[in-house]
């Protein structure tokens, strides 16, 4: 018997997380071009892609109106946070500073990601997926662009940071919690998680396969 979907409101509180996380996503693309020595319009491009870029492939799996095409306002959040990198010292962008807003980002669009799937009736755990694809698309998208290698391709603790802030609303919100609160608790959890892994390099571990017997790793 299939399991019947739950639908939540987005809200303003709901809202306010999707513009922050395209604010700091869209921020972070924009240090990517800034480390890269680029120019304004690359700033931009970079901004514009890593913002949007998790909500677009989002939009497109749940059959929903990409977010960004009908509000302009989206765009315009995008294009601000790539000025306002440009526009500030560099010494106000500590080597850091990419991370941190990468943690913030990547936990308020896992939230807001699992929100909007079910707002469209997706079954929850599905729904905590489309949150992770949400808050991770736009960083892979930046790193290719910039050339360097993917955080998918690290061991630390990124992925499942979207999966913690994204699975904890999906629960919460099905155990009848009301989605704002939900959606604070949720985010809270992911940005503490993946700023432990930051401040303490924590990873999982990795593969090392089988086969030992030329003592060195398997790749």
């Amino acid at each position: 018997m299939e399991t019947p979907a739950i639908t939540v409101p987005i809200g303003p509180i709901l809202g306010l997380l999707s513009d922050i996380g395209i604010f700091v996503f869209a921020a972070s693309g924009a240090l990517a071009a800034a480390r890269l020595r680029q120019t304004l319009v690359t700033f931009a491009f970079f901004a514009l892609s890593t913002g949007v870029g998790g909500g677009t492939v989002r939009d497109l799996l749940i059959g929903a109106p990409v977010f960004w095409v009908h509000d302009p306002s989206q765009a315009v959040i995008c294009l601000a946070a790539a000025l306002l990198v440009y526009m500030t010292p560099a010494r106000w962008w500590p080597e850091r500073a990419l991370d941190w807003l990468d943690a913030v980002g990547l936990a308020a669009f896992a939230v807001f990601g699992t929100a909007k799937a079910m707002g469209f009736g997706v079954h929850p755990f599905v729904a905590a997926l489309m949150g992770v694809i949400t808050g991770c698309v736009g960083g892979i998208i930046r790193d290719l662009l910039a050339g360097v290698p993917s955080i998918l391709l690290r061991p630390e603790i990124y992925v499942t940071a979207a999966a913690l802030a994204g699975g904890l609303y999906a629960l919460l919100a099905s155990l009848g919690m009301p989605s704002p609160v939900a959606g604070l608790l949720a985010t809270l959890a992911g940005i503490a998680l993946r700023g432990i892994a930051i401040m303490r390099g924590l990873g999982l571990p990795t593969y090392t396969g089988r086969d030992q017997s030329n003592g060195g790793p398997s790749g």
